[in-house]
C-alpha cells in the first residue's frame, strides 16, 4: 500500500499495490482530468514533486521528454513504487474536466421511490459501460420515438462502481416527460440517458466551510456533491439548508440523519414556508431561506456556497449570501426552469425540472 499526498492541501489518498494514481484518486472521490486512460492523450498529466512511480510505455505526444525531466507523469498509467508519492493537485492544470457526453446510453429502471407527493426517485442501472460524471452534473431523459421529449435531470448520487444513477423528478402538470415518468414508467423498463452535462461541480482544491441551499428537487445535485465530499473525508463544516412548503415536501430525512450521525461536520436544516416547522431538527425554522439565513450565519466570506432550485430561488439566495459577505467566485448556482419553458441546450447552465 502506498500513500499519495496532494499538494498544496496535504490530503492523503491510499493507493493499493498495482493501482494507478488516477484510479486511487477517483475511488477517493477526487476529480482529475482524463480521457483515454491509456497514456495516449496527456490530459491526466501532473507534476510529481517527490517519490517514484512506474508508468510503463507512454507516447511522447502525450508526455514529452522535457516534461518527463521536469517531473511530470501520466496519472492514468502511473503506479507508485515508493511509500509516498507527492503530486501537484488543485493547480490550473489539475482542475476537474468535464467528461465527453455520450448519447442514448441504455439503462434499466431497477426501482422507483415516491419521495414526496410530487417527487419520484428513479434508480437506474446501465446495461453497458457506466456514464462517467462529476457530482453535480445532469443527464437528459426521454423517449423521442414515443413522443416523450428529452428533459434534463440532475444526478442525485455520487459516482458508484456499479454505475447506478438516481434521478429525482418533480411532477410538472402539462409536462410530458415528468408525467410519463410519474404515470407510465415502471420498474423493469428500459430507458436511454444522454450526458453528462453541466458545470455545477466543486473545485477539489478549495478547502472552506460549505453552505448548500436547495428547494424541491434542486436537492438532487446537492446530494451528489455532499455525498462525494463526505465520502472522501471532507473535514470542513458542511451545512445543507433545505426549503420546503410543508413537512410532507421534505424528503431523504433518513439519509440526512445517517450523514449527521456519521459525519460530525455535517448539518441538515429545513425551513418551511407554508406551515410551522416542528420537524426532527427542532430548530423551528420557518420562512424563505433569504429571510432565515441571517439568523444562522453572520459572515459567509469564507464559505463556498452551492445553490440549486428555481432561477428566482437561486438568485434570491445568492443575493442573501452576498449580503453576508459571500464571494462571487465561491458561489455556485444551478437554476431549474419549468418544463413549460423551452429547454435550453445542454451547453447552457439551466436545467429543466419537468
Amino acid at each position: 500500500m502506498s500513500r499519495i499526498r496532494l499538494h498544496p492541501s496535504g490530503r492523503d489518498v491510499e493507493c493499493r499495490e498495482g493501482e494507478t494514481v488516477l484510479s486511487a484518486l477517483e475511488q477517493a472521490g477526487y476529480a482529475l482530468p482524463n480521457n483515454c486512460r491509456a497514456g495516449a492523450c496527456g490530459e491526466c498529466k501532473v507534476k510529481v514533486l517527490s517519490g517514484q512511480f512506474d508508468q510503463g510505455m507512454v507516447l511522447d505526444m502525450a508526455l514529452s521528454q522535457a516534461e518527463r525531466k521536469d517531473g511530470y507523469g501520466l496519472m492514468c498509467m502511473a503506479k507508485p513504487i515508493s511509500e509516498e508519492l507527492v503530486i501537484e493537485y488543485g493547480t490550473a492544470d489539475a482542475q476537474p474536466k468535464l467528461f465527453p457526453p455520450r448519447e442514448n446510453v441504455l439503462f434499466i429502471v431497477t426501482d422507483r421511490i415516491q419521495r414526496t407527493p410530487r417527487i419520484v426517485e428513479l434508480l437506474l442501472r446501465p446495461l453497458g459501460q457506466p456514464l462517467r460524471y462529476w457530482p453535480g452534473q445532469y443527464v437528459m431523459l426521454g423517449d423521442e420515438s414515443a413522443g416523450i421529449p428529452p428533459r434534463c435531470y440532475s444526478i442525485a448520487n455520487a459516482p458508484r462502481a456499479d454505475g447506478e444513477i438516481a434521478l429525482q423528478i418533480t411532477r410538472a402538470e402539462g409536462g410530458a416527460t415528468s408525467m410519463w415518468v410519474h404515470d407510465t414508467l415502471k420498474v423493469g423498463d428500459m430507458v436511454k440517458l444522454s450526458g453528462p452535462y453541466g458545470t455545477f461541480i466543486g473545485d477539489p482544491s478549495v478547502d472552506t466551510p460549505v453552505l448548500c441551499m436547495a428547494a424541491g428537487s434542486g436537492l438532487a445535485p446537492i446530494l451528489a456533491l455532499a455525498d462525494a465530499a463526505l465520502r472522501r473525508g471532507y473535514r470542513q463544516p458542511v451545512t445543507l439548508l433545505f426549503s420546503a412548503c410543508t413537512a410532507d415536501d421534505v424528503y431523504d430525512r433518513g439519509l440526512m440523519a445517517y450523514w449527521q450521525a456519521k459525519h460530525r461536520n455535517f448539518k441538515f436544516l429545513t425551513t418551511l414556508t407554508r406551515e410551522q416547522n416542528d420537524g426532527p431538527n427542532k430548530e423551528g425554522l420557518r420562512g424563505r431561506i433569504p429571510v432565515v439565513l441571517p439568523t444562522l450565519f453572520k459572515d459567509l466570506s469564507a464559505h463556498s456556497v452551492f445553490i440549486a432550485g428555481s432561477p428566482a430561488f437561486v438568485e434570491d439566495c445568492a443575493y442573501a449570501a452576498k449580503a453576508l459577505g459571500a464571494r462571487d467566485e465561491l458561489i455556485h448556482r444551478e437554476g431549474y426552469v419549468s418544463q413549460a419553458i423551452p429547454v435550453a441546450p445542454p451547453a447552457e447552465r439551466l436545467v429543466a425540472n419537468g
